[in-house]
């Protein structure tokens, strides 16, 4: 009677525990699709805009806005094509909002010229929070990430990278400053800072003296991107296809552009030398024409896509 009962309480719990064995896992990433999320952060509930692989892979990739980074949405979700350049891809985009002037690093303090109640802590969050978040809840892989940026976004994706090397494969810099340490670069910080939402550049790294300078120097720590793969992208800054002023502050910012550009473009040439005289191979990519512009960018995004895709394995 006993191995009666025994043989029956198997036969009626086996179809519960293949159940249990054959279900999803609540943190399995999705297949395709866009979220929204809000991300628990040392700053507060933080915004990210998520677009999930395709056939459900752990891979992702973060997108990094500009010095003007909006507080309502990604730049790159609107401004650009991006996330059908890699809709039918096995990799998410992760497109955090937020981070005017932040340079997406860890900040000593407030800044003291604009009311700032939070300290910016968004190198804490891309590298600790989201990761763990979006492992957790989302199934997406804290290592086999990629992060690429424009302008600020582009030198803070190349320094995530090379201060978090088990987290991100890939790193790629879009008309980025990679050579903060040339003669009248942090003044020029400083002044685009404040013009950008009056933002106090000592709140964020402190004097130009200061060491934090050289920590988030690329051309200062580029042999920690050996091993990384590498995309860099500037352009001359002379105007082209997408520039076509009309009115007079057509005309104004158009001229904001080229100076930008032309401006990264120094430092992205800069930064080629550097990498050659330590032999780290990279792509760089230099347009003839182009300036500091969304549409340019969006371009050189779909250049680097096979080159991200391969690094993260994600076909």
């Amino acid at each position: 009677m006993r191995r009666l009962l025994a043989v029956a309480a198997g036969v009626l719990v086996a179809p519960l525990a293949a159940g249990v064995l054959t279900a999803a896992p609540a943190s399995a990433a999705p297949a395709g699709g866009y979220e929204e999320l809000m991300v628990p952060s040392s700053m507060g509930p933080i915004k990210v805009q998520v677009q999930y692989a395709a056939r459900g892979g752990d891979a992702a990739l973060y997108l990094l806005d500009g010095l003007r980074a909006r507080s309502d949405r990604n730049a790159w979700s609107f401004e650009t094509n991006a996330m059908d350049q890699f809709r039918n891809d096995n990799v998410t985009l992760v497109m955090p909002v937020g981070g005017e002037s932040s340079f997406y690093s860890d900040w000593y303090y407030p800044s003291n010229l604009n009311g700032q109640e939070i300290t910016y802590k968004w190198e804490t969050f891309l590298t600790q929070e989201l990761p763990q978040y979006l492992a957790a809840e989302r199934g997406v892989s804290p290592t086999n990430n990629g992060v690429i940026g424009l302008s600020m976004g582009g030198s803070a994706a190349l320094t995530l990278a090379a201060y978090h090397k088990d987290q991100f494969r890939f790193a790629g810099s879009l008309s980025g400053y990679l050579n903060v340490s040339a003669p009248g670069m942090r003044e020029a910080i400083r002044v685009a800072m404040l013009d950008a939402g009056r933002y106090n550049v000592d709140a964020m790294w402190g004097p130009p003296w200061n060491p934090a300078w050289l920590r988030n120097d690329p051309f200062v720590f580029a042999p920690r991107l050996e091993g990384t793969s590498l995309y860099v992208s500037a352009a001359t800054g002379f105007p082209g296809p997408a520039d076509n002023p009309s009115a007079p502050i057509d005309y104004f910012n158009t001229a904001n552009a080229i100076g930008l550009e032309t401006l990264a473009m120094t430092n992205s040439r800069a930064f080629q030398i550097k990498l050659a005289t330590l032999g780290i191979p990279a792509t760089f990519n230099f347009p003839v024409v182009g300036t500091h512009r969304w549409e340019y960018w969006q371009g050189e995004l779909w250049n680097a896509r096979p080159q991200i895709l391969d690094a993260l394995n994600a076909h």
